[in-house]
């Protein structure tokens, strides 16, 4: 399995004095991802929830990315959470950053909104946005009464934030990722207390759920990928249909998906990871140095085992002995560094491998 990305960490201060933390990794078209929430620039890269997301992104993208005002590394000290100010940090983001060249945009959650007025905003800048999990509307802007009461008794929890029990953080584990393992959760509730305060936890939560801008959507004239959990607790996919419906030629692909933040096990991992590649038009790299040590045979029982068959269903594809695939996978494990059949699959998604 490959190593963590190497990243570069550097401040920046915002128009109104604030101090922004960023990070630049990998090499290639330029992809900023729009700040979100619960993120830290440093333990994200050992995260097992989101240390697949900054590999996959570094391995294919000059990747950027920050963490917002009042969270991670970025100043706590702060008073405006306005939706206007989270776009002049963006923009200020990109000038940190030297991009003079259409870069892609990528837009988590309430990130989508922040990437939108961008977009409209700065037209010839953006090449293309992609969306995962995103909205438009913020909760408290989609005239549901029922969800509506729910999220006000979940900022009302955010008061515990710092409490010494997990029980209040697990409220929002446990609609980030309801299929994480315990690893995972444990994490992710450990991440609540590294990434904000408890006196910003509501404000943060209340700006986003407040936000709205779906009367900008028809404006948008940037090509747009949509991607949306088909049963995402956070964001609905009718919300990520919203998007794909209202911005123009937008292209929409549900992924089966409970989880708000994807997890590197699940399928719908490898299929965001081919959707992302073909709509930025990233050649195939099934030539990755990678996989050049491998044996015509290697590559045909990787291949297979990235489609998900067992051992015994390669051995009847390839017209060869269990024994005989379990050496070739024990063969090609030392190769490419893994040490399991899930890491193996996993691999050879990430690098858009076709055998």
């Amino acid at each position: 399995m490959s190593s963590k990305p190497r990243q570069t960490v550097r401040y920046v201060r915002a128009s109104d004095g604030v101090q922004l933390a960023w990070a630049e990794s990998g090499s290639g078209p330029a992809l900023v991802k729009a700040a979100t929430w619960l993120t830290h620039l440093e333990h994200d890269l050992e995260s097992p929830v989101w240390q697949h997301w900054n590999r996959f992104l570094s391995d294919h993208f000059r990747y950027i990315r920050y963490d917002e005002r009042g969270s991670g590394m970025t100043d706590w000290n702060i008073s405006d959470l306005s939706a206007s100010r989270r776009v002049q940090d963006l923009e200020t983001i990109v000038d940190a950053a030297g991009l003079t060249e259409p870069f892609i945009l990528l837009g988590m959650s309430h990130g989508a909104t922040v990437c939108i007025d961008y977009a409209v905003r700065h037209p010839d800048r953006v090449a293309q946005m992609i969306f995962c999990g995103g909205f438009a509307r913020g909760l408290l802007r989609r005239n549901n009464e029922e969800a509506s009461r729910m999220y006000e008794a979940i900022i009302s929890l955010s008061s515990y934030w710092g409490s010494d029990n997990p029980a209040f953080r697990q409220v929002f584990t446990s609609r980030f990722i309801p299929g994480g393992t315990e690893a995972q959760i444990n994490w992710f509730n450990d991440l609540c207390l590294k990434t904000t305060s408890p006196e910003l936890a509501g404000p943060l939560l209340r700006a986003r759920a407040e936000t709205d801008v779906s009367p900008l959507l028809s404006r948008v004239r940037t090509p747009t990928l949509v991607l949306h959990g088909r049963q995402d607790a956070v964001s609905p996919v009718s919300e990520g249909r919203f998007l794909a419906t209202e911005i123009p030629g937008a292209q929409f692909v549900e992924l089966e998906s409970k989880n708000h933040v994807l997890l590197e096990t699940e399928p719908a991992w490898a299929r965001f990871q081919e959707a992302v590649l073909a709509f930025t038009g990233q050649s195939s790299a099934a030539d990755d140095e990678a996989f050049r040590e491998l044996s015509p045979r290697e590559r045909e029982t990787l291949s297979l085992l990235a489609e998900g068959l067992s051992n015994s269903e390669i051995a009847e594809r390839l017209g060869i002995s269990e024994k005989t695939v379990r050496n070739h996978l024990s063969h090609l494990f030392d190769k490419l560094g893994v040490w399991s059949r899930a890491q193996a699959i996993v691999f050879a998604r990430e690098r858009g491998f076709r055998g």
